[in-house]
């Protein structure tokens, strides 16, 4: 595979602002009144509308508390109704990806100048109704950090990309503190979601330099940190280690994205309603193992950056046991996917071309459907 050089040309766009630390979930409410911001719409997840008291915000708050995971476009409709009435200067998303991605759609849509299908692709969307801020309250995703979002299209199981610069966020705050009460499961299959994004971006076709300082110490924290954010929850160190990977695993999704490992694991979400990030997990070493003949120098940092052995020809159960070894549930069959559906599964992975370009072996639908077989 040929990877880009330091004179290949790259745009990297970052938030305007970005706090992090214990704590910083706190200073929310004082950025929003010192700019004027007076009407306020947060969105969350039923969870996370329970502790918005946190942000300490002022003025006319408005809560949108019914995102569900993988939302689809009847979700984002409630939302713009929700907002067209609220009619904010700034949307906070307050939650995991799905909330944070709805919060990226709103800033855009919620003028009603255009619709979602105007702006589905990259760069489409002409006008922005409001600020945005961004506190993630997962570490898995990296939506914080980025200009993409993604909805499910009910009448196909398709995911809807919209990338947009204007959906980058005026204001994130990874506050490290507000994923202690993730419990043990969802923190490894979030872990891993990080992780997915740090090694598709790291291996991937369009891999550039400036990207790689980011991707590799995404798989270095961790490595690191993720087992003990498992093991015990309330270590603070390990959980603002996740967070920081997460953060870096969403710099790589902008300019580099991912690849073969998140089109697989796509048709598990949106066909089976499984986690995204338990989705990923599930097919992160299979798709590492496939790889490997493409990128066999990354493999290898990538394994020693989790603290596997190199081992040739033990990728996959290296990989593999990594997960598994975290207590996630790496069989498809234990998660409700039906055996029949996995051929239907494969020709939606191998529509999504947007990320099958990116990796760098290529790989047929016949191919991903050993994939899943294998993972079943």
């Amino acid at each position: 595979m040929t990877v880009n050089t330091l004179c290949t040309p790259l745009e990297f766009l970052r938030p305007a602002a970005i706090s992090f630390g214990s704590g910083t979930v706190q200073s929310v409410g004082a950025w929003a009144e010192e700019r004027g911001l007076r009407r306020i719409l947060v969105v969350a997840d039923a969870f996370n509308a329970n502790r918005v008291d946190l942000l300490r915000l002022k003025g006319e708050v408005t809560v949108f508390a019914d995102v569900v995971a993988e939302p689809d476009v009847g979700n984002l409709d409630a939302l713009l109704k929700v907002a067209a009435t609220a009619k904010p200067d700034v949307v906070i998303g307050f939650g995991g990806g799905s909330v944070m991605d709805l919060a990226k759609l709103v800033t855009v849509l919620g003028g009603g100048r255009q619709s979602l299908t105007d702006i589905v692709g990259a760069e489409r969307a002409k006008y922005r109704a409001c600020l945005v801020i961004q506190i993630p309250t997962t570490a898995g995703t990296g939506s914080e950090a980025g200009t993409r979002a993604l909805i499910t299209d009910p009448a196909t199981s398709a995911k809807l990309a919209v990338q947009s610069r204007l959906m980058l966020a005026d204001l994130v705050v990874v506050d490290p503190d507000l994923t202690t009460t993730v419990p043990p499961r969802v923190t490894a299959e979030t872990g891993v979601d990080a992780l997915a994004h740090c090694v598709e971006s790291f291996t991937s076709r369009k891999a550039h330099p400036l990207v790689d300082l980011y991707a590799i110490e995404g798989v270095r924290l961790i490595g690191r940190f993720l087992a003990r954010a498992v093991a015990d929850g309330g270590d603070k160190e390990a959980r603002a280690g996740l967070a920081l990977a997460a953060l870096y695993g969403g710099f790589c999704l902008g300019p580099v994205n991912t690849a073969a490992g998140h089109a697989v694991a796509y048709p598990l979400g949106t066909r089976h309603h499984i986690p995204h990030g338990a989705a990923n997990a599930v097919i992160f070493p299979h798709v590492l193992a496939f790889n490997l003949p493409a990128v066999p120098e990354r493999t290898a940092l990538v394994l020693d950056g989790l603290g596997l052995p190199r081992s040739a020809g033990k990728e996959l159960a290296l990989a593999y046991g990594y997960c598994e070894s975290l207590g996630i549930e790496m069989h498809m069959s234990k998660r409700g996917v039906p055996e029949a559906d996995l051929p239907v599964m494969a020709v939606d992975a191998f529509a999504i071309k947007r990320l099958l370009d990116n990796n760098p072996r290529a790989i047929s639908q016949e191919q991903i459907l050993e994939i899943y077989r294998a993972a079943y």
